[in-house]
This record gives structure tokens, sequence and C-alpha cells, in this order.
């Protein structure tokens, strides 16, 4: 049992390095997905920031915890696109035929997801830092938010995965991302949910995106969490566990 489960461990190794290997082959996807928060930071805290009301002196620190979440949400749409190619050249089929663990393949992609987003995010928060983002957070609570956005990249990912196995398109295949780039706009990453209309303001508040905002938000601003974080937590494994499950259902298929 132990040597199975070393051998496992060695090809997902194996499938780790091939996947980090082409996204560090083409380093525009990182810099898109990392760019594009940003800008939007950037944009928000010097444009837009003097005119939105939250309640805090300085609004990079209001802001961040969903910038960081909106540039995971930017990546999913690429690892959609590479399970998409995988599938459609034949590359599962392939390593399927070989002495290798089934899932590896797949979970090689999606460890390269948290590794790739990882770098997007300390790049982010660095640039953060230059605009004035302090946290009063020490590390174990640094540590939890570094916790919930993993299991939130973990989520997003098997959801891309979804799409990306059963995609028939290049087209079909990114789509994802368009409902996933729509709910931190719609959350209390940029503005609080009271200040938005009654029908806006439900949906906001019982959504994914909100919860786990607000839970990173407190932990990073060293203030009391409450059952915020529970239910945050909830949302990210409960998507994550129900996707992956899912994602495999249609991977074993394709395969």
């Amino acid at each position: 049992m132990e040597t199975i489960k070393n051998y496992y461990l060695m090809d997902m190794g194996v499938m780790l390095g091939r996947s980090l290997r082409h996204i560090f082959r083409s380093l525009d996807t990182i810099i898109t997905v990392t760019i594009m928060p940003i800008a939007m930071m950037l944009l928000f805290v010097y444009v837009l920031g003097g005119a939105i009301q939250t309640g805090t002196d300085n609004y990079v620190n209001y802001l961040l915890p969903g910038i960081l979440l909106i540039a995971v949400a930017n990546s999913i749409g690429y690892v959609s696109y590479r399970l998409f190619l995988d599938k459609q050249r034949g590359i599962f089929e392939r390593f399927n035929s070989m002495p290798i663990a089934r899932s590896a393949a797949l979970w090689g992609h999606v460890l390269t997801s948290l590794v790739s987003n990882a770098i997007s995010l300390v790049v982010i928060i660095l640039v953060a830092l230059l605009m004035g983002f302090r946290s009063p957070a020490g590390i174990l609570s640094w540590l939890a938010v570094a916790g919930i956005i993993a299991l939130f990249t973990l989520a997003l990912t098997w959801v891309a995965a979804i799409a990306g196995l059963s995609a028939k398109s290049v087209d079909g295949a990114g789509v994802i991302a368009y409902p996933i780039h729509f709910l931190p706009l719609i959350s209390s990453a940029f503005v609080p949910t009271a200040s938005m209309p009654g029908p806006v303001r439900a949906f906001a508040e019982n959504q994914p995106v909100t919860p786990i905002v607000e839970a990173i938000r407190a932990l990073l601003l060293n203030q009391p969490v409450g059952n915020g974080i529970w239910v945050a937590l909830a949302w990210c494994v409960g998507i994550m566990i129900v996707a992956c499950l899912v994602a495999g259902r249609v991977y074993k298929k394709g395969g």
C-alpha cells in the first residue's frame, strides 16, 4: 500500500512538472492573470476610491481581498482551456495507456493552478503594499487567509475542470470564466452590501464570494471573524467536493 502511494505521488509530481513547464514557457498566462487585477486595483483606489464610502481610512485595505479573489477567477479560463487542449489532442488517452496513475494528469493541472495563482497573488500583494496596504494581522491570520484562498482556488479549478473536460470547442471551454467573473462584481468586494438596492443586496449577501471576502478582510484587518469564516469555508469545501466528484466522473467517462 505504501509503495502504491509513493508511485502515485511520483506520478502526480511528474504531471505537475509537465504542466508547470508549459506555464513558465508562456508566462503571458501569469502576466495576464496578474496585470488585470492590478489595473482594477489602481483604477478603484486612485480614480474611484474617493467616491466610495467603506468606513475605512485606506480603501486599498478594504479592496485587496476582493482583488485577490478576482485574480483567482481570472485564471480559471486558462485552466479550462489547457484541459480542453489536452483532451482534444489525445494527451489523456496517451497517459492512460502508460503505467501511471489514471488521475495524475488531471491533478497535475489542478496543482499547477494552485502554484501559478500563488505567484500572481504574491505579486498583487506586493503592489498593494506599494499603494499603502497595511495589515496588523499576525502569522496565524495570514496562514488562515492563505488556506481560504487555496480552498477557493481549488473549488474554482475543479469547476473549470468540468468545463474543460466536457467542452466541445475552445469557446465552450472558456465560457465558464464569465459567470465566475460576475460574482465578485456583485459582492462586498468593492463596496459594502448595505449600499446596494434590495434585490441586488440579497443576491450579494447570499452568494459564495461575499462571505469569503468578508472572512479574508476580517483576518487581514485583525478584526473578529465570527461565524462568517465557517460560512466561507462551507462554500469553498462544498463547491470543491461537488465539482471534484463531477469532474472525476467526466474525466473517467472521457478517458
